[in-house]
């Protein structure tokens, strides 16, 4: 058996073990997956065998997480959870994923504290094992409130074994889990919690901590003389906040550098709202509860950035910017109707002061794109949970991704859509088009843009894709087009649907996709 410990630099949910052993005495329940029981041959023929005798007493196996003894066997107990039938023209892995979810919610049930995973061969996707583990450890993680106040409860199971045929294949499957897994954690950390243990500054101090001795460096700037003359969007937003010092925004950058020449550079921006009133545009009908979830964004970033420092891919730099700010309402805040400068010299009439999510990106994509025009190969990219329209457009468990014209010369939104496909982190792909630019464009000579209608994005037409022009026009990425002499592929991902329920634990969403598009094969 190989373990691979939770610790400050791989956070996991508890001690990963890939193992061959399905008879070590360390296992007290084992927990199958399967589309179909034909796939258990072998070491797996007794479960087999145990399945089809319970079926002859029990309707509920094969249908859904069932629990049978195992007579002879030291784990004694089998959950059985069936993926059901899969059908190829509509089914994906996320099949395999819910199915590892509910197998692992009812071993806990049954008090197994080392669970053993066991995903046979045959499966007809080929990350399904990797999804499982996926799906199996995002069950055992424990809210980093819940960890402080209740350290007792901080670990739900010993360990969580997954069973492999091949040592070797098993070990590296099981440290790609662990890497991934453990980026997702760090997201719903920061994601998840409340805000006011992830205000701003709080997050910021998260993030040293635990980027300190890793390959990733950290960069905080909270200085309100600079925020103001760098990032004068972002300041408008914090500005009402900024009197509260607990609350006041930080700006964090993250730089990862890999083994090797790079061959990409990847820069990502990701919106941090730790808690959104609306602003002076209120938010009114109870819709406010569940807005401390806005920095999921910049938690996915960070969480990225986990994954870099543990896999440690090479031949390529990532360059990241959490947009940390909370969108306070009071005497200070910003108003409609402002016209604000951006750091590209844009000047941005503001109409909605809850669009402030592309507000405090709009200026930190500016910046990234400054980085770029010295960089190799460079893809920028905003991640946000931004717009109500984006659930409404393709429900809630999509992320949406949409390219400028130099990323979709490069394909990237459908090369994405194929990654997320396969790690079971799916994606949409929309199309920003003229239509959007001229949604954002300036109504009178006062004006270059205009962030904003003054309706919600969910009753608006093209509502989550005008906002991606409305990113290009104020960081002047429109300068850097498909026919400019220097262009800049960019793509804006909205994850409001598909960053989790509330309440409920965020999914750590769009870390695999990503991951799996920018850097397999890179470690």
């Amino acid at each position: 058996m190989d373990e691979l410990p939770s610790t400050p630099e791989r956070r996991l949910p508890c001690p990963l073990v890939a193992t061959t052993d399905l008879h070590n005495k360390e296992w007290d329940g084992i927990v199958l997956v399967t589309n179909s029981l034909e796939n258990l041959v072998g070491p797996l023929e007794f479960l087999r065998t145990a399945l089809e005798q319970a079926k002859k007493f029990d309707n509920l196996v094969g249908k859904e997480a069932t629990l049978i003894g195992l007579a002879g066997l030291a784990a004694q107990r089998l959950i059985y959870s069936p993926t059901g039938p899969v059908n190829r023209d509509y089914d994906d892995v996320r099949r395999y994923r819910d199915a590892a979810a509910k197998g692992v919610s009812r071993a806990l049930k049954a008090g197994c504290k080392s669970p053993l995973l066991i995903v046979p061969s045959g499966y007809p996707f080929s990350q399904a094992w990797i999804v499982s583990g996926l799906g199996a450890l995002q069950v055992l993680y424990c809210p980093l409130e819940v960890r402080e106040a209740l350290p007792e409860k901080s670990q739900k199971v010993k360990q969580l074994g997954v069973w492999c045929e091949r040592e070797e294949a098993g070990v590296k499957g099981a440290q790609l889990i662990a890497g991934l897994e453990s980026g997702r954690y760090v997201c719903r950390d920061i994601g998840g919690s409340d805000p006011e243990r992830m205000a701003a500054p709080h997050v910021a101090s998260y993030v040293l901590r635990n980027f300190a001795h890793t390959a990733v460096q950290v960069k905080v700037y909270s200085d309100p003389a600079v925020l103001t003359r760098c990032y004068p969007l972002l300041s408008a937003v914090n500005r009402c906040a900024a009197g509260i010092e607990r609350h006041a925004a930080r700006v964090i950058e993250l730089e990862y550098v890999g083994e090797g020449p790079a061959d990409q550079t990847l820069f990502l921006v990701g919106k941090g709202i730790t808690y959104d009133t609306g602003g002076a545009d209120i938010k009114a009908g109870g819709v406010m509860a569940g807005m401390h979830r806005g920095k999921c964004g910049a938690a996915a970033v960070a969480g990225f950035f986990h994954v870099l420092s543990t896999l440690r891919p090479k031949r390529i730099k990532v360059i990241g910017f959490l947009a940390m700010v909370r969108n306070s309402v009071g005497a200070d805040c910003y108003v409609a109707d402002e016209i604000i400068t951006s750091r590209a010299g844009v000047r941005v009439r503001v109409g909605n002061t809850d669009a402030e999510g592309r507000m405090v990106m709009a200026d930190l994509l500016c910046h990234a794109k400054e980085k770029a025009l010295g960089e190799v190969n460079p893809q920028l990219m905003t991640i946000a949970t931004l717009t109500g329209h984006a659930i409404r457009a393709m429900g809630p468990h999509y992320s949406i991704i949409m390219d400028n014209g130099p990323a979709a010369k490069k394909e990237v939104s459908s090369k994405v859509q194929k990654a997320g496909d396969m790690m079971g982190d799916p994606f949409e792909v929309s199309t920003i088009r003229r239509e959007d630019y001229e949604f954002v464009a300036g109504r009178s000579e006062y004006e270059d843009v205009l962030q904003c209608n003054n309706l919600p994005s969910s009753s608006t037409p093209r509502g989550h894709q005008f906002p991606a022009a409305f990113l290009i026009r104020a960081s002047g990425l429109d300068d850097h087009g498909i026919d400019s002499d220097a262009p800049i592929p960019y793509s804006h991902i909205d994850i409001a649907g598909s960053s989790g329920p509330f309440p409920g634990v965020p999914t750590g969403a769009p870390i695999s996709a990503l991951a799996a598009h920018f850097l397999l094969g890179r470690f």
